[in-house]
């Protein structure tokens, strides 16, 4: 059995609980995955022995002191926390230690307002970065030499990952898993863990939700499972108003009425959302992506991507390509 990826993440008094327990989990599950191997050990470091309190009142226990660390850090996880006006905390002793953990480490990753803290450590000079929406201008002012990009789930810049708010340290963490062992393992992790969709890092943090609420009618609801298993099938109007045993009228209606859209602009957009998916954690052709997610032709894929993202299907793929 190969020795196991060694991945450290700091604690510190009132840090985001969520973004601590979060990538943990992301990383226990994938070893569960593994078939009984153990790929990732993950410990807690601390300023010191014992509990730290997070921003939740809930209080976690370190494996380790900073001092105790050492040089065998494969991945380190920083995550961050907020004062009570917002503003990010900064702890020059935290900053320190990260300075010099970085040297030894193969990856860094911040977690939300963590970002800030490797800004403070001078790892995100002449990078682009993520951070939660609401800290962005402040990271972009205090470091006018970072690249902000406030808009997507994560950003990878060489060894240095940012991640964006709070929740997306589940997405930054299974892209983590993806770059060690591959797409598969980490689609198995997000299954596990109920992430309906493992989204990728070119999602924008206001990406508004493919896959709304449940509606009051359950046939919908099962009608908008089967359309997402089915982009390639007929799904007009028509189609799926027969598919549902009423007319086209009606079902038009009702399918508005709960899903606040219409079925053309439905279909469209899961059709869209699966071409992105491919695109970013594929190399398939755009022939092949316009054929798998039902837009059917270059042309179509062309033209619903600049509607929808304002952009072309190969200068989406050349930003947000992930790592294979």
């Amino acid at each position: 059995m190969l020795a196991p990826h060694r991945v450290v993440i700091a604690v510190f008094p009132d840090v985001d609980l969520l973004d601590v327990t979060g990538p943990a989990e992301v990383f226990a599950v994938a070893n569960r995955e593994m078939s009984g191997q153990a790929p990732y050990q993950v410990l807690l470091a601390g300023p010191a022995g014992g509990q730290v309190r997070t921003s939740a009142g809930v209080r976690v226990v370190t494996d380790l002191t900073f001092d105790e660390v050492g040089d065998q850090v494969d991945t380190l996880v920083v995550p961050g926390a907020v004062d009570g006006d917002g503003v990010p905390v900064i702890d020059p002793v935290l900053v320190g230690w990260i300075e010099e953990t970085v040297r030894h480490a193969g990856r860094v990753a911040s977690v939300c307002v963590g970002a800030h803290l490797l800004a403070a450590a001078g790892l995100l000079a002449g990078r682009t970065a993520t951070t939660h929406w609401a800290t962005a201008d402040r990271l972009a002012a205090d470091h006018p030499d970072v690249i902000v990009d406030p808009d997507p789930i994560y950003v990878r810049s060489g060894k240095v990952w940012t991640g964006a708010g709070i929740s997306a340290c589940m997405d930054l963490a299974l892209a983590l898993v993806a770059e060690d062992h591959g797409e598969r393992l980490a689609l198995s992790v997000a299954r596990q863990l109920v992430m309906y969709l493992k989204r990728q890092g070119g999602q924008s943090q206001f990406s508004v939700p493919l896959w709304q609420a449940p509606a009051e009618r359950r046939d919908i609801d099962e009608l908008r499972a089967w359309i997402t298993m089915n982009l390639a099938a007929d799904l007009s109007a028509a189609a799926l108003a027969e598919r549902m045993r009423l007319s086209e009228r009606h079902f038009s209606r009702v399918f508005r009425q709960e899903t606040g859209s219409t079925v053309a602009a439905y279909v469209e957009a899961a059709r869209v959302e699966s071409a992105r998916r491919l695109l970013e954690g594929t190399d398939e052709s755009l022939e092949r992506v316009a054929a798998t997610s039902g837009l059917g032709s270059v042309e179509t894929l062309h033209r619903a991507f600049r509607r929808r993202l304002g952009t072309t299907p190969a200068a989406y793929r050349r930003r947000f390509r992930i790592a294979a």
